[in-house]
């Protein structure tokens, strides 16, 4: 797998790159790290533990719980929850670790394990690099020290989650959605349960798609992926609107009343916006990365907002709202946080916030995603190449340049390494669609030529 840790923790296809040892031993690997980092210093350690609806999340589960009890850490397992309630609940119940089995939009035969430290947090990328080294030290054949008797850790489960969950999102809407009919696409994922709960304690009327997980059909053909179901959904029903989240829930994308997709960018706008209004926008700054679509940033301009950009992954955006006090930030993917409520990407609470803001200003999505126009964009990623030397390759920084001259001031282009998959993205964006398509081809043969 090369490195363990990603930009969203460590994934892989399971029982084949993670297996039930892998997960094991990071997690006695992360009890003894945190451990030596004083994380446990005066008390017995806690760590909640979740899943999605995989059912390979079932023996990774047991696998994680063992290796945990097994370092000296008591474990509530709260079952299958979204990323964001495991990260809430392990600031909420004050744990000192949070661990969270799931391959978000990934197919179902992927998994992954993403570790939160105390409070919620993802964790330094300083802490994974630890927790891997000890892992392959120990997993080469150091001893682990190993407490006995009353030193192991105690399982329980943790039943109450859901509902402390729900309740904390319903607790932090600005008002109600009584009068919205809503459809929910749940990705047969970890919100199946949770989503249709919070939007019908709010009040409003909804119709849900893909909320009936059965261990192997995450993300199959439905979710914020897929959005064609959601889309044709909602004009059947006569919907408000439609709200998709992948199979972990810590996004959202949305369907306007004409079945007409709300990207990222578009949510994060109306939200930016709407937390100005009322005074939330700390420092009038909205955080996206460098693939937010150039209308989102015209747009912010228009508007007199601040726009921060960071790397791709939505763990950069928390570490700039972190660093300056920003209060809103996300991806164009769907990765939306809204730091005064919630310490990753939370797809029902982003969902709930941009229903609130149709209730309360008896605006369509329509017109309140209008804020913004999308430039045409244009995105291929390519495979089999070695995504390492993109910073370096000369041949591939010539054909950049060349390509940022053609489109000037209306366009832009951006090559990346994935953070998660062995491949290398080419955006481009452009004025003219078929102009981003052709540079785009052409960069993509470049990265073709000068990696492969």
């Amino acid at each position: 797998m090369g490195r363990l840790f990603g930009t969203d923790g460590v994934r892989g296809v399971a029982n084949a790159d993670l297996t039930a040892e892998l997960a094991l031993g990071l997690s006695v690997a992360a009890a003894h790290v945190l451990a030596e980092a004083g994380t446990f210093a005066g008390h017995r350690p806690t760590a909640v533990v979740g899943r999605d609806p995989r059912a390979s999340g079932e023996f990774l589960e047991a696998a994680v719980v063992a290796g945990l009890a097994s370092a000296g850490v008591d474990v509530l397992r709260v079952g299958v929850l979204p990323t964001p309630a495991v990260a809430y609940l392990t600031g909420a119940l004050g744990a000192d670790l949070g661990v969270m089995l799931s391959a978000s939009h990934n197919a179902m035969p992927d998994n992954g394990i993403k570790f939160f430290a105390r409070g919620g947090h993802k964790l330094a990328d300083e802490l994974e690099d630890k927790i891997e080294a000890v892992y392959e030290e120990h997993r080469t054949g150091a001893p682990w020290d190993r407490p006995t008797g009353s030193g192991v850790g105690r399982v329980s489960d943790y039943d109450e989650g859901f509902d402390k969950y729900v309740a904390h999102l319903i607790g932090v809407l600005p008002n109600r959605l009584d009068g919205l009919k809503i459809v929910l696409d749940e990705a047969h994922g970890a919100a199946a349960r949770v989503s249709p709960e919070a939007f019908t304690r709010a009040g409003a009327e909804i119709v849900t798609i893909g909320a009936e997980p059965d261990g192997l059909n995450i993300n199959d053909g439905c979710g914020s992926t897929h959005l064609d179901l959601l889309k044709s959904a909602v004009v059947e029903h006569g919907a408000a609107l439609g709200i998709a989240h992948d199979g972990d829930a810590d996004r959202c994308l949305a369907v306007d009343a004409d079945g007409n997709e709300i990207d990222g960018d578009q949510i994060l706008a109306v939200l930016a916006l709407a937390m100005r209004e009322a005074g939330q926008l700390r420092e009038n700054t909205v955080v996206a990365t460098v693939m937010s679509n150039l209308g989102f940033k015209l747009a912010m301009e228009a508007e007199g907002v601040q726009l921060v950009q960071t790397a791709v992954g939505d763990r950069y955006v928390l570490e700039s709202m972190k660093e300056h006090g920003y209060a809103l930030g996300g991806e164009q993917s769907g990765h939306v946080i809204i730091l005064d409520h919630a310490t990753t990407g939370d797809g029902t609470l982003t969902g709930l916030m941009l229903a609130a803001r149709v209730a309360a200003t008896g605006r369509s999505l329509a017109d309140l995603a209008g804020v913004m126009t999308r430039l045409p964009q244009v995105l291929i990623n390519v495979k089999d190449v070695d995504k390492s030397r993109v910073s370096t390759s000369a041949e591939l920084a010539a054909a950049v340049t060349e390509a940022e001259r053609e489109l000037g001031s209306t366009g832009r282009v951006l090559l990346r390494p994935s953070g998660t998959e062995p491949l290398v993205r080419v955006m481009v964006e452009a004025a003219d669609i078929e102009q981003a398509r052709a540079v785009a081809g052409r960069l993509a043969d470049a990265v073709k030529s000068a990696l492969g």
